[in-house]
């Protein structure tokens, strides 16, 4: 029997994903550059074939890669639907760079592709003069929907929630839902998880996931088969609804008003985001870097940035007035000079390792008034132990460098290495509770007041007991 050979086959051209991404989803330099030559020829049909198969996150991301002018070519070309999507997954200030060059009935076409959450954040980003042209022409009920949706508070649930809910009335049976369900078609939200039973006031009583009431016999009323519910109010901060998805395990949640009505719902898909958003905040607030993204401009990153450098500037000089103390110390023993770097150092890198952990633990609420003093304490105790561990090793080590001048320095700072990793310890653990406690955010001032406080007392223990044992 005989077989034919066959040559494998091309890749297929059309195909734009496995052009497009690699294996770790990431987009291929290859796929940008056709997307910049597109641009640069002014090829719109081109950049329309290359883009209306993209997934929008995959778009977004595509903005991020591209100069301003060819973002500029790209958006006029992308379809009103993949442009409604890929509008929410822009970061904020390549958004607002985008949405100035979309005409607003464009835009107005496209947010009605939008739940309502996201389409609220982003007529937030509009200029003033701009939100009132795409808002007049809009449907009155998606206008209204987005006002209301605006009229809370920036992080609140209630301008994180979708009014797009699947709710049915206590009396209802299975049946008589999932028919409901299936008559609505195009007014379902577009992603819900359960169907919330309310009492005649519109108020939820209980839940129903989708998976339990298709299993359920459909003469079955919904109060036999719903379970409770953790609602969430309005005016809760989006940190708060974050914690309380996370803890409960939570697909999604209903929202209620001051009355105790259902006016939307949170999917865990925009707790993602959240929870994206406050990590990457706090990172950036520790490192005293404000919110920066891929469009902001130089000067907006100067000017963030600028402020944290000078308060560092002030505090560096206040440890260097420490050093100004004990100038006739180290005249008399220049090898203070070069030691000097190694105690503050580690003391700052101690200082910032509990830092770190607290601010995380109050962040996820792991820590509070009741194991704060559990918590300190095991930190005391680490900082003196890694004194234990890294004290010998750095004493020894002077001790034979200065043999010829004086081996008592390897005395000296091995014990300043101790005492300023207890320092380190317990600045690294206090400062974010003490700033917890009266309602600043840890995540932003406590870098630079634990650096600032190690510094000082760094060379101040370490000046001080050499001047003390051998001067």
């Amino acid at each position: 029997m005989s077989t034919t050979a066959t040559a494998p086959l091309p890749p297929v051209e059309d195909d734009i994903e496995h052009i497009a991404l690699d294996e770790d989803y990431v987009l291929t330099p290859g796929f940008v550059e056709k997307v910049v030559d597109a641009a640069d020829d002014g090829d719109g049909l081109k950049l329309r074939s290359l883009l209306e198969d993209l997934h929008p996150a995959d778009v977004a991301d595509l903005m991020g890669f591209l100069t301003e002018q060819h973002r500029a070519m790209v958006v006029v070309w992308l379809p009103p639907e993949l442009l409604a999507d890929t509008l929410p997954e822009l970061d904020d200030g390549i958004r607002e760079e985008v949405l100035e060059r979309v005409p607003h009935l464009t835009l107005a076409e496209a947010l009605q592709e939008l739940d309502s959450d996201d389409a609220a954040a982003v007529v937030e980003d509009l200029e003033d003069d701009q939100r009132e042209k795409v808002l007049a022409a809009m449907p009155e009920v998606d206008r209204a929907a987005i006002e209301s949706s605006l009229g809370y508070a920036e992080d609140s649930a209630g301008r994180l929630m979708q009014r797009e809910v699947m709710a049915a009335p206590q009396f209802w049976n299975v049946g008589d839902t999932i028919d409901h369900i299936r008559k609505q078609g195009e007014e379902l939200p577009e992603l819900f998880f359960d169907i919330y039973v309310v009492d005649p006031l519109n108020r939820p009583v209980g839940g129903v996931p989708v998976s339990q009431l298709l299993r359920s016999p459909r003469a079955m009323t919904l109060t036999e088969i719903m379970g409770p519910i953790n609602e969430i109010t309005v005016d809760q901060d989006q940190e708060e609804v974050a914690y309380i998805f996370e803890k409960y395990h939570l697909i999604s949640a209903p929202v209620i008003d001051v009355a105790g009505r259902l006016v939307g719902q949170i999917t865990v898909d925009d707790i993602v985001n959240i929870i994206q958003e406050e990590n990457r905040e706090d990172i950036l607030r520790l490192a005293g870097v404000a919110d920066e993204d891929r469009g902001s401009s130089v000067p907006e990153i100067v000017r963030s940035r600028v402020p944290w450098l000078a308060i560092n500037l002030a505090t560096a000089t206040l440890g260097a007035s420490v050093i100004g103390w004990f100038e006739g110390t180290i005249q008399h023993i220049v090898a203070l000079a070069i030691l000097m770097p190694i105690v503050s150092a580690i003391g700052g890198n101690a200082g910032t390792q509990a830092l770190t952990v607290t601010v995380r633990a109050l962040a996820t609420r792991e820590l509070n008034s009741s194991n704060a003093p559990r918590t300190f304490w095991r930190e005391l105790i680490v900082g003196f132990a890694n004194g234990l561990v890294l004290a010998p090793l750095i004493g020894l080590a002077t001790a034979f460098w200065f043999r010829d001048e004086d081996w008592r320095i390897g005395l000296v700072i091995a014990a300043a290495m101790v005492l300023n990793l207890l320092v380190a310890a317990t600045v690294g653990v206090l400062t974010p509770l003490t700033l917890s406690k009266f309602k600043f955010d840890p995540a932003v001032s406590s870098a630079v007041f634990v650096t600032a406080t190690t510094d000082f007392f760094g060379f101040l223990i370490f000046l001080g007991l050499a001047t003390i044992v051998l001067m």
